[in-house]
């Protein structure tokens, strides 16, 4: 079955019954048989979650790291292996287990959690938080509060890196996810006392527009 049908199928069924999270762990499920494709499964780290890091240099030995959305875990692994204590979350535990048994012996802390509420010792405890295309898969409905509530995750001193397709004001919104942000829906990462550092529109390989946004809370003072 083709990657957009499915995933389609499955979100449409989702909204239709009030739950628009519930297709991610069907989607999941229906991929461990071999009836559906997981279409951001991929053999490495997100290009521009690499890049990013490597034209820092960034390095997290003593600092926490969480990654949003975590999915299979390629993006959680590059973060790891960078120095940070990393934690990373999805709310489908077929995915989360998954990602156990994709890295055996991992340093990483997988978990099954739900975006718009995750565990309350997490607020504000990050030194870092990565955000990969997961809010763009999230219905305008309940947009807001997933991106407040990613916003939260980050630490006095901590870094957000958003990254996600993106779409110009006037672009129709497509009628199955991916959902791609607005210029508005990024700097809305800008709430909760986070000041944007650089917003970045690449256009990548294949034609599609992406954001990659960088959001820094100050230090408590």
């Amino acid at each position: 079955m083709a990657e957009d049908e499915a995933t389609g199928r499955l979100a449409a069924a989702s909204l239709a019954a009030g739950d628009p999270m519930g297709w991610f762990e069907r989607l999941y499920t229906e991929a461990e048989r071999g009836e559906a494709v997981v279409p951001w499964d991929r053999d490495a780290p997100h290009g521009l979650l690499v890049e990013w890091t490597t034209e820092r240099r960034l390095t997290g030995a003593g600092r926490r790291a969480v990654v949003v959305g975590c999915g299979y875990g390629r993006d959680a692994e590059h973060v790891a292996g960078l120095g940070f204590e990393t934690a990373a979350f999805d709310i489908s535990p077929t995915a989360v287990a998954a990602a156990r048994d994709r890295h055996p012996g991992s340093t990483v802390d997988y978990r099954v959690a739900d975006v718009l509420a995750p565990p309350p010792a997490w607020r504000r405890s990050f030194d870092l938080v990565v955000e990969s295309m997961t809010v763009q898969a999230l219905p305008a409905e309940i947009r807001a509060a997933a991106i407040g509530a990613v916003g939260e995750l980050v630490a006095p001193g901590g870094t957000l890196l958003v990254i996600a397709a993106g779409r110009a004001d006037e672009e129709p919104t497509p009628v199955a996810p991916p959902w791609p942000l607005t210029r508005v829906e990024i700097d809305a990462f800008a709430g909760a006392g986070l000041a944007p550092v650089r917003v970045e529109e690449i256009q990548d390989q294949s034609g599609v527009r992406r954001w990659r946004a960088e959001f820094h809370r100050g230090p408590i003072r």
